[in-house]
């Protein structure tokens, strides 16, 4: 593209003044002209600015309209349990009854369901046990439960246009973005049910937004609406997290822009002026203020609301130590708890697999499959069935007369095998399976009582439990550590560990690391006892209290250690790298008499239309960086700061929620992707407008080229080719800022008619209505989906 030449004006020959040319008329005619144009023009800009807001308004408008609509259509059907509601209806219920339970999800997302069910005065009878349990016979305000992620997946759909609009992009480019979340099968699957990831998005979004505003003001700081900005953004990122942990992506994706911004602000070269050390603290304290200390203490305060309403024991004890349980009203764990004499025969209990501590006559071979040498003692595995050979004698390690003697924490004691008269040892032999761990076995009462005295005592070690604590069953967990080598009891957590000689049952063996949660094990009973015993008379316990910390801190443990033990395979998980081309998706429900199935799948053509911009991105990225170090500066400074700073953002937010994914060894399902897919149409709304709206600075620099290519060959002179040019140029680039505008609304309509096609043709699988032939649902089987009734 040619520069076109200066505009000059011209001088004539006439009289002079001064020495000096006087302007002619059409000198000055020209210079009026331009004045009274540059003033139209800021009315125009007025006008048109004006006119934009409105027309982003009707936008608006008109989206968040069909998103409720697509979201609330026929959300009573299916009015049966659906999926996973199988899990967070239950959930709701366990608050609405106060009863403690167990997830390994935070509570925000779950307590808005509980709110709901409060709202209608549902009492949480039902506890959506089984997939297709019917709403209706049970008498579930289920309508009530979905409407809450439906209403809030509404509303992602327009706050996606918002922040596109809060960005400064086109029109266009806002509707494409939005569409892309609109028209799309998974979020409007995903948001129609009693599921957390519509909650999960909708804040994630929230986010986006409210650092955008913020941002925007960085050069008013710390005025009202900035402290408002920081603080929402801050209170949005804390529902993230506090509704999955997952929303910890959501703090990286603003972390980092807040860094570099903050590394700016330190420059003392900065354009707007160097800030003192004292002010840029200021700045550094704000921050740390409106996005990590407020975002926790909102964070602290869902599982304040969470123990506050969860004050009963509930199905959820088991996995909480007996400190915590205490705490609980009703707790049977504490009710029954019976304390533990030397002499009683008791059968302990692992704790996380719940198999008995056992033994039987038979022996370990002599020689194991990969040729290792045992000790050909007496089998010690855990059993997972209630059986005579799960009982032992607790024998003191020092003589001791008479009987009641209480044992206690700390105390080093000895169990005899009762129906083999053997008695429990470890020592220095690796395991069957395990050779860096020691093999547990019993030996008769010979050896116990002689050469091998030693290596049959254990240490009592009850966790949480004050020195001398009385050891009880159910109450007491505790672990089991060898006293001369230090190793605590601890058996495989997969069934079977051994194979045929011994029984597929689990392998018991000497654990070195003591600090391991997995070592617990607790009493299950005491059989024997006389029902008349004072032993078993319960006197009426209070409820105990436990600081907030404490319990918080354990539970935090617990969750993340189940978190991370989700690894078993399910039939409908899938790997992050099939997500983004929406190789498979998720069975929901299904109804064999109708053929009706809901099965959980983004619309391909949103999909693989975002992914690919994906790619165009970082093309166009790299295009650029090659052009820059080549010479050749093809991009103007406004263009190249949106791409890097505005796109980039949005590229940034979708690799933060989608490439962390890789390293995870948990169970992972199709919609762990939904915030990065969200990021995704951010990108693509963007790239949109990059590709085909034409910025005005290129505007006015094509109309000038086109005025002077159409005056070459003129026989005018230069000043009057330059009067001429101040006459016309403003139809020239209404003319081309008109064809740039018309090709970025024609590119935006095919866009959104391809996107509202592949909606609608997937739409019986995201409603679960109607039910489909089996050629229909063969038709639909573009990538091989598993679809029910293809046959």
């Amino acid at each position: 593209m040619s520069t076109p030449p200066p505009v000059r004006q011209r001088q004539t020959n006439g009289p002079k003044k001064g020495g000096k040319p006087l302007a002619n008329g059409n000198a000055l005619t020209n210079g009026h002209a331009n004045a009274n144009e540059a003033v139209e023009q800021m009315k125009q800009a007025g006008k048109d600015a004006v006119q934009r807001d409105w027309d982003y308004k009707l936008a608006l408008t008109v989206i968040t309209v069909l998103a409720f609509v697509t979201r609330f259509w026929g959300i009573t059907h299916p009015n049966q349990v659906v999926f996973d509601e199988v899990h967070f209806g239950k959930f709701a219920s366990y608050y609405l009854q106060r009863t403690y339970f167990f997830d390994v999800h935070p509570p925000f997302g779950k307590l808005l369901f509980a709110f709901a069910g409060w709202l209608v005065g549902y009492d949480g009878a039902f506890l959506f046990e089984n997939i297709g349990d019917s709403y209706i016979t049970n008498r579930v305000p289920y309508v009530a439960y979905r409407s809450m992620p439906a209403l809030m997946g509404s509303l992602t759909v327009s706050v996606v246009f918002w922040i596109m609009w809060e960005s400064g992009y086109s029109l266009p480019a806002c509707i494409v973005a939005a569409s892309i979340v609109l028209f799309d099968n998974a979020h409007v699957g995903q948001t129609r049910l009693i599921l957390l990831d519509a909650t999960l998005v909708l804040f994630m979004a929230l986010s986006v937004l409210a650092y955008i505003r913020f941002y925007k003001l960085r050069h008013e700081p710390f005025g009202r609406k900035w402290w408002k900005w920081l603080l929402l953004t801050g209170i949005c990122m804390s529902c993230v997290i506090s509704t999955k942990y997952v929303g910890a992506f959501t703090f990286f994706s603003i972390g980092v822009p807040v860094i570099i911004d903050l590394w700016d602000l330190l420059d003392i070269n900065r354009k707007q002026g160097a800030l003192s050390l004292p002010d840029f603290g200021k700045h550094f304290g704000a921050r740390v203020i409106g996005l990590i200390v407020v975002p926790f203490m909102m964070y602290l305060f869902w599982f304040q609301v969470h123990f506050a309403i969860l004050s009963r024991s509930g199905p959820g004890d088991d996995f909480m130590t007996p400190e915590f349980q205490a705490t609980l009203a009703d707790n049977i764990m504490t009710q029954q708890a019976v304390g533990i004499d030397y002499f009683d025969n008791i059968a302990m209990k692992h704790k996380e697999t719940k198999v008995y501590l056992h033994s039987h006559p038979d022996k370990y071979p002599l020689r194991y499959d990969d040729g290792r040498i045992s000790s050909q003692g007496q089998q010690v595995t855990g059993y997972p069935h209630n059986d005579t050979n799960n009982l032992w004698q607790v024998i003191p390690s020092q003589p001791m007369e008479g009987l009641g003697h209480r044992v206690h924490n700390g105390d080093v004691v000895r169990f005899r095998h009762l129906v083999t008269d053997t008695w429990l040892l470890t020592h220095d032999v690796a395991s069957p399976s395990m050779p860096t761990n020691q093999e547990f076995t019993t030996v008769a009462a010979e050896d116990a009582n002689g050469p091998r005295y030693n290596d049959t005592l254990f240490e009592i070690r009850i966790e949480n439990g004050k020195p001398g604590q009385d050891f009880t069953t159910m109450a007491s967990h505790f672990k089991l550590v060898h006293f001369p080598t230090k190793v605590a009891l601890w058996t495989t957590h997969t069934m079977p560990a051994l194979p045929d000689w011994g029984y597929k049952q689990a392998e018991i063996n000497g654990n070195k690391n003591l600090l391991q949660a997995s070592n617990l094990w607790y009493v299950e009973e005491i059989p024997g006892i006389p029902a008349d015993s004072p032993r078993l008379l319960k006197q009426e316990k209070k409820v105990k209290t436990m600081p907030f910390l404490k319990k918080y801190l354990e539970l935090q443990r617990a969750m993340f250690y189940h978190n991370n033990a989700l690894t078993s395979s399910h039939p409908y998980a899938s790997f992050p790298i099939q997500w983004p081309f929406l190789l498979r998706g998720v069975s929901f429900w299904t109804e064999n008499d109708t053929k009706q199935q809901i099965y959980f799948l983004g619309n391909p053509i949103g999909w693989w239309f975002a992914s690919s911009i994906l790619a165009v991105f970082g093309g166009i990225l790299l295009a650029d960086q090659v052009s820059v170090r080549r010479g050749v500066d093809a991009l103007d400074t406004r263009t190249r700061l949106r791409l890097y700073n505005s796109t980039g953002f949005f590229f940034l937010l979708w690799a933060a929620h989608y490439l962390p994914f890789f390293i995870m060894g948990r169970q992972l399902f199709l919609h762990h992707y939904l915030p990065a897919h969200l990021a995704s149409a951010l990108v693509a709304g963007a790239v949109v407008e990059f590709i085909f709206n034409i910025e005005p600075a290129d505007v006015a620099q094509l109309a000038d080229a086109q005025f002077h290519e159409a005056a070459k060959g003129s026989t005018q002179t230069q000043a009057e080719q330059s009067d001429d040019h101040a006459l016309q140029r403003k139809p020239i680039r209404e003319r081309v800022a008109g064809q740039s505008l018309l090709a970025t609304w024609a590119a935006s309509g095919v866009i959104v008619a391809a996107l509202v096609w592949g909606f609608w043709f997937f739409a019986p699988l995201t409603y679960g209505r109607p039910g489909l032939s089996v050629e229909q649902v063969n038709a639909r089987k573009w990538l091989n989906y598993d679809l029910h009734f293809a046959k």
